[in-house]
């Protein structure tokens, strides 16, 4: 064999190993699309405490959205779960992708169960992970009714007991194929009691507490958004597996 024969043999090889262990785009494509969806009194200017977040998926290969609230979410959650709709629609347009995947703070939770049950969502989600989301509310709204919460209507609905939740939560927590997650931890000073974050566990749900994975690390409600661990916790989920948190993650 001549001296050309061979190296055109070894280049052949070469090229094949190495489409060979290259990730074909079929399998790049099966990445949704990660739309973050904010807590109450988030808004066009206060959004900078979700940057951590955003680059840490961002890093690890996802196309992030962050959702803004005009009424920076003190209005009907409702209302914005129709803007989370929207938002939905836009980035499936731009990236062409069939689904995305919700990534919620607080009443972003709440926000995203909102667009799935009464907006046609469950088409259109694969995962949704909450991030200490007051899904049966939490007493801090509570304590804020004794004035009307200011005439603030988030608020309200964000009470224990209210007529906005009792319908939320009426039926069936986790709506369709989506697979939830809920993360929560024990020190939320907002979600209180924290376990009102979990949802009705019917298969479909994992209902996460930081401290019983890493009983050393306690962010608080805005430190589910900065925590190293919590967000390794959200990339297992995002890839469909069982969440796992790295404890020394930073």
């Amino acid at each position: 064999m001549t001296t050309r024969r061979i190296l055109a043999v070894l280049a052949f090889l070469a090229t094949t190993l190495a489409l060979a262990a290259s990730p074909s785009p079929a399998g790049a494509a099966t990445r949704d699309p990660v739309v973050i969806v904010p807590g109450f009194t988030t808004g066009p200017i206060i959004a900078v405490g979700y940057a951590p977040l955003e680059a840490r998926l961002e890093s690890a290969g996802y196309d992030v959205t962050l959702l803004v609230y005009p009424d920076y979410g003190l209005g009907d959650i409702s209302d914005n779960a129709q803007r989370l709709a929207n938002t939905v629609n836009a980035v499936k347009a731009r990236t062409g992708a069939s689904k995305v995947d919700l990534v919620a703070h607080s009443m972003g939770g709440l926000v995203s169960r909102d667009y799935i049950k009464n907006l046609g969502g469950a088409a259109n989600v694969d995962s949704l992970i909450m991030l200490g989301t007051p899904n049966y509310g939490t007493g801090l709204a509570n304590l804020g009714n004794i004035i009307n919460c200011a005439g603030v209507t988030a608020c309200q609905q964000m009470a224990i007991g209210s007529s906005y939740l009792n319908a939320l939560n009426a039926g069936d927590d986790t709506i369709g194929s989506v697979r939830y997650t809920s993360i929560a931890t024990m020190s939320d000073e907002v979600v209180i009691p924290y376990t009102t974050a979990f949802l009705a566990n019917d298969g479909n749900i994992a209902n996460i507490t930081v401290q019983n994975q890493c009983w050393f690390r306690w962010p608080g409600h805005l430190g589910l958004i900065l925590d190293g661990a919590v967000a390794d916790g959200v990339k297992d989920a995002l890839r469909g597996s069982s969440v796992h948190m790295n404890c020394w993650a930073i």
